[in-house]
């Protein structure tokens, strides 16, 4: 297999993926896989989504070209991939669309997610409202604090946001908490995980219906430009939007890069970069990178941005990185944030703190890069609910 047939009828990555599970669930994860092998090659259930897609997220979203980014990075010519542009403000929804589809197609009545930045907690309360699906979403109480707008968003919508108030109150315990719950609730629930982690067939389905991104990105490239870009740029936190993007270039000669969060340094223990640091282990169900001590216990994990606060990633990187296909860096809290103001000042586009990860990497690649070198970078979602804690940080520096 290549790395586009990649997984293998087990669920596996080269050494990666996998289903490690209570045996309760293994069940449910049968009837899922069977069921999405089933309606992902029906043309009624794509024709459904494609509209969904088209007339509910508004897609297709644009790929804007950034002058005054580009100009402030002379080596690069800089492309913007706009999931920030979606319904609901971040690609999230383009999976949850998916998988809420897939559940009612399956006769399940609710569906339960988990969420850190709260934009998939959004998206799955979104799709819920719209199915009429009943909704419940975990999500840790530091990341409730952090994100107090999207957990209104969530209420209002109509979903049931249950706090999770143990161990770092972030997305790992409220992974935890997910899962506890579908154990008791498989009959009648769909989790819909919210990025290409979990047991299998999650980060095989969850890549699937995110590679509308690159899909769209790659075709979009090829009529403004009339060849393929030179790098695409995403940020990794489990890596939804960075796998969407990659994958559908994953044949083709495109340089990849994947910038996980570097916290306050790579030196420090108080980072999220998974690929970069961690090692080999199982966490929430699958076999991929972790960060985890000599003992293999899971570290916390640490990030300005709650939506890459996560000591685990998708098990498709974990075997990307090993095969040297795609390069995964880090970047600091403090240059997402600058890189956060430089897009807000130069193009009057407010990015997500997750992709002024991806976007505080163009200042690295400029340096070693040609002139003319053209990049797609993936905004995956808009920074409005990041205000609170970008202005909690400037007050601070401000002094």
């Amino acid at each position: 297999m290549n790395n586009v047939t990649l997984p293998d009828a087990s669920g596996y990555f080269g050494a990666y993926g996998g289903r490690f599970v209570p045996e309760a669930l293994m069940p449910a994860l049968m009837e899922l896989e069977e069921a999405y092998n089933t309606y992902s090659i029906d043309p009624s259930f794509a024709l459904e989504l494609e509209a969904c897609l088209r007339d509910y997220a508004g897609r297709p979203t644009p790929l804007y070209f950034a002058p005054s980014l580009s100009e402030s990075l002379p080596a690069l010519q800089v492309y913007l991939k706009r999931e920030d542009l979606n319904h609901t403000g971040a690609h999230k929804i383009n999976n949850a669309l998916g998988q809420c589809l897939l559940a009612r197609r399956m006769g399940k009545k609710r569906v339960i997610a988990e969420t850190g930045a709260g934009q998939h907690g959004v998206a799955t309360s979104t799709v819920a409202a719209l199915l009429g699906l009943q909704c419940q979403v975990y999500m840790g109480e530091e990341d409730m604090r952090r994100q107090a707008v999207n957990v209104l968003r969530m209420r209002v919508l109509g979903a049931e946001v249950i706090p999770v108030k143990t161990g770092t109150k972030t997305l790992k315990e409220a992974v935890n908490e997910a899962i506890r719950d579908w154990v008791s609730s498989v009959n009648d629930t769909h989790y819909v995980i919210g990025s290409v982690v979990g047991p299998h067939p999650y980060p095989m389905m969850v890549r699937d219906f995110q590679s509308v991104i690159g899909r769209e990105a790659r075709e979009q490239f090829l009529a403004l430009r009339g060849c393929l870009p030179g790098y695409l740029v995403a940020s990794v936190g489990g890596g939804s939007n960075a796998i969407g993007l990659f994958h559908p270039f994953l044949g083709d000669p495109v340089k990849m890069v994947g910038v996980e969060a570097g916290g306050y340094g790579l030196t420090t223990s108080m980072h999220a970069a998974t690929l970069s640091l961690g090692r080999p282990g199982i966490l929430h169900g699958t076999f991929s990178y972790l960060l985890q001590d000599k003992d293999g216990q899971v570290l916390t994990a640490h990030s300005i941005s709650a939506g890459l606060d996560y000591p685990g990633v998708g098990p498709e990187h974990s075997y990307l990185k090993d095969a040297h296909r795609v390069e995964y860096r880090a970047i600091t809290d403090t240059r997402a944030l600058a890189a956060f103001h430089k897009l807000a000042r130069l193009e009057g586009i407010i990015p997500a703190l997750e992709s002024a990860h991806a976007l505080a990497f163009l200042e690295d690649l400029a340096l070693v890069c040609p002139p003319g070198t053209s990049v797609i970078a993936c905004l995956s979602g808009r920074g409005d609910k990041d205000m609170d804690l970008v202005s909690g940080h400037d007050q601070v520096l401000e002094g």
